[in-house]
């Protein structure tokens, strides 16, 4: 088989809490190390994580560059580790993800011998017994926000729906993986957290200073329709969050950025097709709690743990409650969250 090399492209800030278990997972691949390089862009970061990857650079067989990221937030970074990659593959994976098996890569990089496919993406969030409740809460239901269950615009297995996505699209099973293509006027929100891509296509179609992925799928796939992306039938561990504080500020940044770039005319793809029914829907069944009670019934059933279910509440909760200031909030002011004393 010819393999392709990878690029693994991450951005860091303060990724101390995570570093390690994220460079032991990359490490332990069987995928041929002489072909991954791993990108940093390091948003300046104080808690020692620039000195740990030098001290990885030295010591590891794979190849490690560090590149600076001035303007700090993730999407920057991304942009900037991108441009630096030298590989035929590139695989966008945050610093609080953590590989889940030795064989990952091999199976992630394996589609692309299919020629029509542009991408490939974990089918689920990886959830283990060991992991805080808020990160056992995000991979039992396939995200990070709980605003999607109720939009559909979600891309990992939610035990609450029994899906991966409720966006309409073309399916064919080719065992490992999926092979999926999505209609012309939607896709989901698709590109984060062990994504890989196509060097080529992902260096042609993104420009500028940030590289929003959701953004970049969304204006490939409109050129090139027939293309199609593999949903793999594994998973990928997401350290999201150690606390509700953390949860919060996370939600706050999320909804302030996205008003932020939205109306800086910086995001390009179509939000507004989400529907401002749905998101009603989602206040009223925080209100009324009765709807948030019976999804959690339903996820239980799927995946009992009665704590990760439980914050499911806390979850919708805070998010309304963050959301919605942060759009009333937005209407005298849109700017984005501060980075200052940012940790992962």
């Amino acid at each position: 088989m010819n393999l392709k090399s990878v690029s693994i492209v991450t951005p860091t800030f303060n990724s101390m809490r995570t570093l390690k278990l994220y460079m032991e997972a990359i490490v332990s691949q069987t995928y041929p190390h002489q072909l991954i390089e791993i990108v940093f862009a390091d948003g300046g970061s104080e808690d020692g994580t620039v000195e740990r990857i030098e001290e990885y650079k030295e010591k590891l067989d794979i190849r490690i560059s560090l590149y600076g990221n001035p303007l700090k937030t993730a999407e920057a970074g991304k942009a900037v580790g991108v441009r630096h990659a030298a590989n035929e593959i590139i695989c966008l994976l945050d610093s609080d993800n953590i590989i889940p098996d030795k064989k990952w890569l091999e199976r992630m990089v394996k589609p692309f011998e299919e020629s029509d496919i542009v991408a490939s993406e974990p089918i689920a969030y990886t959830y283990r017994k060991e992991d805080h409740v808020i990160n056992r809460y995000c991979a039992l239901i396939g995200m990070n926000d709980p605003l999607c269950i109720f939009t559909g615009n979600y891309d990992r297995y939610c035990r609450i729906t029994g899906k991966w996505t409720e966006v309409e699209r073309e399916e064919k099973d080719c065992g490992d993986y999926l092979s999926v293509k999505f209609k012309a006027n939607m896709i989901p929100t698709i590109g984060a957290n062990g994504f890989l891509m196509r060097a080529k296509e992902l260096k042609e179609n993104f420009d500028g200073e940030y590289l929003f992925d959701i953004d970049v799928l969304w204006e490939l796939f409109l050129k090139s329709p027939e293309l199609r992306v593999a949903k793999v039938k594994t998973g990928i561990v997401h350290l999201f969050c150690p606390d509700t504080k953390t949860f919060y500020r996370k939600q706050n940044r999320r909804i302030k950025d996205f008003l932020y770039f939205s109306d800086a005319k910086g995001r390009k793809y179509p939000w507004s097709k989400v529907g401002k029914g749905k998101i009603v829907l989602f206040a009223l069944c925080c209100i009324t709690v009765i709807p948030l009670l019976i999804q959690a019934c339903i996820g239980y059933g799927r995946k009992p743990d009665l704590k990760a279910w439980a914050y499911h509440f806390v979850a919708c909760w805070i998010t309304l409650w963050v959301y919605g200031w942060g759009v009333i909030g937005g209407i005298f002011k849109k700017e984005q969250a501060s980075r200052d004393g940012w940790k992962q």
